[in-house]
């Protein structure tokens, strides 16, 4: 069996390991048209969360009596961040690659005909098409935007100067934890949002809060703002008549899928505006799966890597279909924002605790800061559906909701589980307490 794998990023990487585990003989060639390990090991998951570390370290001081405030070093932080990323050098990546048995070509992929892939002059036979191609920055048509040499996330992580000031665009995930990271490092930053409030996505107690938590950062954050023009200098007009200007503007508008001029119609490939449209198996047509950003079912690394592993047991011969009722997603600001699954509609009960009352909080800092955990469940199988957490480390400590919801334990069940003492997951019980009362 020849499979031709479309793109290397972490979703086309994993791909290549899960299925070389699974089948010994294959032929596996992977096309990939920049660095292998792409957008999020160079210039997105892994630089921000760098850059993001040691701020938060400095920050911590101030609300830790009786620690020293250090100085911060940005040429070291920056040295960090470069160390992570490997200088965005792919040349582990691609011995890698070798010692998993899978060919590599340089460029971009395009089908030529149903069994070929063209890719840097080269003709591909595959039996097997596995496109990850990943997704690409998406810039609004704002008026005069293109004749300004605007960052988006790739030359906000490569850069290893701060600007005076910044403009960011787009108050996301991407948009706040840059425009976070830029404010503590010193540059006064106005951040811009399309709606009534940060991280639209997510829980609204959560987006306020975390504009709360900016306010005492300095950053000027602007929602229901619109941009109606852009000029260089870097000057924004917004609807309000209202002009504000920076040094730079960054973009954080969000990413649409990356799948168009790929030749897939000629497969029977149905390409929407969300992305590759795929079955549960990411099959998108006979002989071809889809799997990660493209398919735009959820933009997080740890997805793309999931649907890899259901994919490549499919291609294998088992039978694997894909779960999404309890994708997790953590946001690394400062506090951080962790979700999983719902925390809405028909049945469903919610319960807040606060994280202030949780006894971890008073050995972790002084003065405590605001923070949450909410539950979800679903009333009448009494099993929790979501959850969304506001607190230091809350991607960490919110995982064993995601289990918990995946496996659908009963509430009683977590209710006698025994969380350890003095930790943030004790809120996790504390939560459930709160809705079993709530519950009818």
């Amino acid at each position: 069996m020849r499979v031709v794998v479309l793109g290397g990023g972490s979703t086309g990487e994993h791909f290549v390991g899960a299925l070389r585990r699974l089948d010994d003989d294959c032929e596996i060639t992977l096309v990939e048209r920049r660095l292998v390990g792409g957008e999020c090991s160079y210039w997105a998951c892994m630089p921000t969360k760098t850059m993001l570390r040691a701020t938060e370290l400095v920050g911590a001081t101030r609300i830790a009596p009786g620690v020293a405030v250090p100085e911060l070093d940005l040429e070291r932080v920056f040295w960090w961040r470069d160390q992570v990323v490997d200088g965005r050098d792919d040349a582990a990546q691609l011995e890698w690659l070798e010692a998993q048995r899978a060919a590599f070509v340089r460029g971009s992929g395009r089908v030529r005909q149903p069994g070929v892939v063209e890719a840097d002059g080269r003709e591909l036979e595959y039996d097997v098409l596995v496109v990850a191609t990943g997704s690409v920055a998406s810039v609004p048509p704002i008026p005069g935007l293109d004749s300004l040499a605007y960052w988006t996330n790739e030359e906000a992580t490569e850069t290893t100067a701060v600007p005076a000031s910044l403009i960011v665009l787009g108050g996301g995930a991407v948009g706040c934890e840059l425009a976070q990271f830029f404010a503590r490092v010193g540059a006064h930053v106005t951040l811009v949002q399309n709606g009534p409030r940060l991280l639209p996505r997510v829980d609204a107690e959560a987006g306020a809060l975390l504009a709360r938590a900016f306010a005492e950062d300095g950053i000027d954050v602007r929602l229901d703002a619109t941009v109606t023009a852009v000029e260089p200098g870097v000057r924004l007009a917004l609807d309000g008549g209202e002009t504000i200007e920076a040094e730079r503007l960054l973009l954080g508008t969000g990413r649409r899928p990356y799948a168009d001029g790929l030749g897939l119609e000629q497969l029977g490939v149905a390409v929407g505006p969300r992305g590759i449209q795929v079955d549960d198996r990411l099959v998108a047509a006979d002989g071809v799966y889809a799997i990660g950003d493209c398919t735009g079912v959820a933009q997080f690394t740890h997805v793309g890597k999931y649907q890899a592993r259901v994919a490549a047991a499919n291609v294998a011969g088992r039978e694997a279909r894909a779960d999404y009722r309890a994708i997790p997603a953590s946001i690394f600001t400062d506090p951080q924002v962790a979700s999983v699954g719902r925390t809405d509609g028909d049945g469903v009960v919610t319960a807040t605790w606060p994280l202030t009352s949780t006894p971890r909080t008073s050995t972790y800092e002084r003065p405590k800061r605001e923070g949450f955990l909410k539950l979800a469940a679903d009333a009448e199988r009494r099993v929790l559906v979501g959850a969304v957490a506001v607190g230091p480390e809350a991607g960490e400590w919110l995982q064993q909701v995601t289990l918990a919801i995946r496996a659908e334990v009963p509430l009683e069940v977590l209710l006698d589980t025994i969380q350890p003492y003095p930790t943030f997951s004790e809120a996790v019980f504390l939560a459930e307490r709160e809705l079993d009362s709530a519950l009818p």
